[in-house]
């Protein structure tokens, strides 16, 4: 049920797969860099195939990296190295390339979830202070932000370059707090990761908002749990 006074001052969003279609907008990117790279010709076919192949190694060096194991740079490139080797293309140069390419088109998508800008109009108008905590890239995720019409909304974007940390680790949430000059019991956590977002964020003391778009099962006790965009009204 909705407090009859707010609670908190300071909401902090998630930005890929909460608010910006981080799949959608990959996939589309990725079919992009497929025409561009002339792939079909290299016997890597259908598209589909590439995509899923791609999104296999995404998946298992982000994890590599949210740990420590792997640099950014490592992530960037190797997980299009890892797809063609899948090919049997074992072409270094082609992968640092797609890479780059990846990179330059991604953050020209636009595709938002449904509500979003409904959302932040609302939360705007009820004069809360919007701010992102992302473990995304600084140049990439401000370009995304720029290009998609989202920047206007957020006061701050503590991205885990800027910060020196990363979700789920409390170090982030602690300098998102010093950053906004929050209280802690001011502020809540908006996201879909339940690892990265909604554990991370409880580990700091933080209230949470598990935005759970895929429906999926849910292993962490959030404070709240909504599955659209638009449920943000009942609570704030």
């Amino acid at each position: 049920m909705k407090p009859d006074s707010p609670k908190y001052r300071h909401l902090f969003f998630d930005l890929d797969h909460t608010l910006w279609d981080f799949d959608a907008n990959a996939k589309e990117s990725l079919a992009e860099l497929y025409i561009f790279f002339e792939l079909e010709s290299k016997f890597i076919s259908p598209f589909e195939i590439f995509y899923r192949t791609y999104l296999k190694h995404n998946e298992i060096l982000w994890d590599r990296f949210e740990k420590g194991y792997i640099t950014s740079e490592e992530l960037k490139w190797k997980r299009m190295w890892r797809t063609l080797m899948d090919f049997r293309i074992g072409d270094e140069k082609l992968a640092k390339e797609m890479s780059a390419k990846f990179l330059e088109i991604l953050p020209t998508k636009k595709r938002v979830f449904d509500y979003t800008f409904e959302i932040l109009d609302y939360l705007t108008q009820k004069k809360y202070s919007l701010h992102l905590i992302t473990n995304g890239f600084e140049k990439t995720q401000w370009m995304k932000l720029n290009n998609s019409s989202l920047a206007k909304y957020f006061t701050h974007v503590i991205t885990s370059e800027i910060s020196n940390s990363m979700k789920p680790q409390k170090e982030i949430f602690e300098y998102a707090l010093k950053k906004t000059n929050g209280k802690i019991e001011e502020c809540i956590m908006i996201g879909d990761n339940q690892q990265a977002d909604i554990q991370g964020a409880l580990n700091a003391g933080m209230d949470t908002i598990f935005v759970n778009h895929i429906k999926a099962n849910s292993t962490i006790k959030p404070t709240h749990t909504i599955y659209h965009l638009k449920e943000l009204e009942s609570i704030l």
